[in-house]
């Protein structure tokens, strides 16, 4: 296995890291390599797991992936799809969605993958937006389409996984008409072969328009939080929706080929007890559980003496970790959780690795080997350590976007120099470790002090009837602003203005006085985007 690593033979960061060299080669394509290659040399090599709603589980040959993602290509093909055309794949966690991924890169179009928890606008103004000209879905992504349809003039072609219906024409029935033959198209490295949307957490998402490239990109990133994967036995799995670049590029894409089992499961609701059991009976060794969820698993009554988990790694991006939730991993699951970082136009590229002695509390972790990450100031400079400045990752990096789908001024925005900015606040240490601070807007200006949301946040999650919890800053004429904390609770506690008042304590008592929510609001569920972050725009509005 040890030939498929991008990282070198080395069990020290500094040797990692000087080590490191990209092989990028002139001509790749994705499909061919998480399919084809492996299809090739051992047809019956199982893929993915498909756990059913009735607990069944279906495995999914590298072969049968081949079989039918090139009878898609066909199908995709005869109908128009031509090179660069984008294509959109709206449905959960099923197999098709890999034989969707690799028909597409083989064809040379640009898959768009869209999240079946999207509401009709979000569907309309990506649909709109992209000029997608075919989208494969099922039953409940066609309810959606009725309504966005004549925001998709474009849209030539739809295919669904539940049989034809309103202007749909059967998946199935489509692939059982087609050749299993197809000649992949020679793509370069350079050449668009994704495009994923922004969370939109601060605005109108925009389209990153990824290379094929970008999955080598991903590669030092996933072995280093997931401790030298692939190892005999890994397998992996996430709650998070294949359609995030977190669930694509972080399990599904790196998993095919890596040759590492990845199970499938649609989740209508994220359910701790069911992810413990999941991953117990799955025998589930590596996940990417993002810090939500790891929150509710937290939770949620230990796995310990009721289900037999076998991880070895867990990694978990997307918000800041925190020390506690860090502390529960190594008590509950008997390991360190790898905090890693990164964002849809340029993903993973600061890692924590604890098997080398890379991990920190409270701080994600350090450069991964072939990117070059620093904390600059406004006008491109380096921060010195402990000073606040914005995280960037330097140009050129095959893992960064190409740019933002009919957005120009957007892509020029990113940049200072060759710096991409990522509009995240953090610091580094004298060690080389990058604390995450906040996003720009999220950063709470208070009396004069500079409050990172996550430290509160973090501390609020200690206090027992705290299930989920987040600051935001409201102005204030006086402070300029002032911490206020919106609180998920426990299912056993009550909502009273004595609760409130025991957290503004708790938190005043291990923090500051500056840092303590000054006003405490606790609501039924959590704002979050489909990637499991919360949107402080809305409970900036609500403040």
């Amino acid at each position: 296995m040890q030939n498929l690593r991008a990282l070198p033979d080395a069990r020290s960061y500094d040797a990692l890291y000087a080590g490191f060299r990209w092989r990028i080669p002139a001509h790749y394509n994705i499909g061919v390599d998480v399919c084809d290659r492996w299809a090739q040399a051992d047809p019956a090599r199982v893929a993915i797991l498909h756990v059913q709603p009735d607990g069944a589980t279906d495995a999914v040959t590298y072969g049968a992936l081949r079989d039918e993602s090139n009878r898609l290509a066909n199908v995709l093909r005869a109908h128009g799809v031509t090179r660069g055309d984008r294509v959109a794949i709206l449905l959960p966690q099923t197999p098709e969605v890999a034989a969707a991924h690799i028909a597409i890169y083989k064809l040379g179009a640009i898959a768009l993958p869209l999240a079946i928890l999207f509401g009709v606008d979000a569907l309309s103004y990506r649909l709109q937006n992209s000029g997608a000209k075919a989208l494969i879905t099922n039953a409940q992504g066609l309810e959606k389409l009725s309504q966005a349809r004549d925001a998709a003039p474009k849209l030539s072609l739809v295919l669904s996984l539940d049989g034809a219906a309103d202007g749909a024409l059967g998946l199935q029935d489509a692939l059982a008409r087609a050749s299993s033959d197809f000649t992949p198209l020679v793509t370069s490295a350079d050449d668009p072969a994704m495009m994923i949307y922004t969370s939109g957490t601060t605005g109108q998402p925009k389209g990153a328009l990824h290379a094929h490239r970008v999955l080598l990109g991903h590669l030092p990133g996933i072995e280093m939080p997931h401790e030298f994967l692939p190892q005999p036995g890994d397998r992996l799995w996430t709650p998070a929706d294949w359609a995030w670049a977190g669930g694509l590029l972080n399990v599904l894409l790196p998993g095919l080929h890596y040759g590492v089992p990845v199970v499938a499961r649609k989740f209508d609701k994220f359910d701790p007890d069911e992810a413990f059991a999941l991953m117990a009976r799955l025998e589930v060794r590596n996940a990417f559980i993002p810090p939500t969820a790891l929150r509710m698993l937290r939770s949620a009554p230990s796995p310990q003496g009721r289900h037999d988990i076998r991880l070895r790694t867990v990694g978990s991006g997307g918000e800041a970790l925190g020390a506690e939730t860090y502390d529960w991993g190594r008590s509950a699951l008997g390991l360190t959780i790898n905090e890693f970082y990164g964002q849809t136009e340029c993903n993973l590229v600061l890692s924590a690795c604890a098997a080398i002695g890379v991990a920190k509390s409270g701080v994600i972790g350090k450069p991964v080997p072939g990117h070059v990450v620093g904390v600059i100031r406004v006008d491109g400079s380096l921060c010195k350590p402990g000073e606040l400045g914005q995280i960037a990752v330097r140009r050129p990096d095959p893992v960064m976007f190409l740019e933002y789908w009919d957005k120009p001024d957007a892509t020029r925005e990113k940049f200072i120099g060759d710096w991409m900015i990522t509009g995240d606040q953090g610091m580094s240490d004298d060690d080389g470790y990058v604390q995450f601070v906040g996003r720009n807007d999220d950063v709470i200006t208070s009396a004069g002090y500079r409050i990172g949301p996550g430290e509160i946040e973090d501390c609020l999650i200690r206090h027992p009837a705290v299930a989920l919890a987040a600051a935001i800053g409201k102005p204030d004429p006086l402070r300029t602003e002032i911490v206020k904390a919106f609180i998920v609770l426990k299912p056993r506690y009550a909502a009273t203005d004595e609760l409130a008042s025991e957290i503004q304590a708790f938190v005043k008592q291990r923090l500051s006085a500056h840092e303590y929510p000054r006003e405490v609001a606790f609501i039924e569920a959590m704002p979050m985007t489909t990637t499991g972050k919360v949107i402080r725009r809305l409970l900036r509005e609500w403040a």
